[in-house]
């Protein structure tokens, strides 16, 4: 019963987090979105916080979020193992091939289809967590699309760039402040993974 739950609700969040992942594609449903989490956080620009201070926070929250998915929904155990053993395999590849040793580069390479059958897995368990991190974190980014859309002209001096309006470009398609706040929730993101002890593949 238990068990049945647990598959229940999961089944439900990867819907749920598709939906997020394909529908801010559609401009309409990036704007509902946005008014829905005004509701939830229209209440933090009134605390007197400034924009890149508000962007730490989400950056936080979305860190501490995607570490705990990462954490709990990845076999670390299984990449490790599949690291190490891709490792033993292309140095015995090598030995095998500077030896020039035909029969053992044809074991290696039998061995090597068996480990690319397996990727598929890897691929699977490293796409799951993506769209239970889009639950938090696409809501988050439709509400800094949808305040800075309806708060005019926000400006934010970078150090060495000097000031710039937030949705000016940093490179390419890159605002900036998109990169602030990637700036903001890497160390913190490195930070909760350090003290979780996730991500350790070495």
């Amino acid at each position: 019963m238990k068990h049945s739950m647990s598959s229940t609700l999961d089944r439900a969040a990867l819907i749920v987090g598709i939906l997020f992942f394909f529908g801010v594609m559609i401009e309409d449903y990036r704007k509902i979105l946005g008014q829905v989490m005004d509701l939830i956080l229209g209440w933090l620009p009134d605390t007197g916080l400034s924009f890149p201070v508000m962007l730490f926070i989400l950056a936080a929250i979305t860190g501490l979020y995607a570490s705990l998915v990462q954490k709990y929904t990845m076999d670390w155990d299984f990449l490790r193992s599949q690291q190490e053993r891709m490792r033993a395999l292309q140095s015995s590849m090598r030995a095998a091939q500077l030896a020039g040793d035909q029969a053992r580069i044809q074991s290696l390479q039998t061995e090597q289809m068996r480990m690319v059958s397996e990727q598929g897995k890897m691929m699977q368990m490293q796409f799951k967590p993506m769209l239970y991190i889009g639950i938090i974190s696409i809501p988050l980014f439709m509400w800094i699309y949808f305040y800075i859309h309806n708060s005019g002209s926000i400006s934010m001096t970078f150090p060495f760039w000097g000031t710039h309006d937030i949705n000016e470009t940093v490179l390419g398609p890159i605002l900036y402040w998109f990169y602030w706040y990637f700036v903001c929730s890497l160390p913190v993101s490195q930070i909760i993974r350090k003290a979780l002890d996730i991500g350790s593949m070495s």
